[in-house]
């Protein structure tokens, strides 16, 4: 016997060393970064009726969290992951 979804239910969990909240609503489902308001959200029917277009968006959005975890990489670790040095400006 299954329970029902009346109200959201939210869980943490972890991917590759980032946070992400999941939350599971009558709706449909979200998923954000920890900490951050905006993420992804997909409608129950956009889910279950198996279009094209939702892997579309769903690999556009992947794009989207992986442009904000590397924005979060200071500049000077991105140089180092990258073996350029840093350039620094004359004056």
């Amino acid at each position: 016997m299954t329970t029902s979804l009346e109200k959201t239910l939210r869980r943490q969990i972890n991917v590759k060393g980032q946070d992400y909240i999941i939350a599971l609503s009558p709706e449909g489902l979200k998923i954000t970064l920890k900490g951050k308001r905006k993420g992804l959200e997909l409608s129950w029917s956009a889910l279950v009726s198996g279009d094209a277009a939702l892997a579309v968006a769903l690999n556009a959005s992947v794009g989207q969290f992986a442009a904000q975890t590397a924005a979060k990489v200071p500049p000077a670790v991105k140089a180092e992951a990258t073996g350029h040095p840093r350039r620094h400006s004359r004056s």
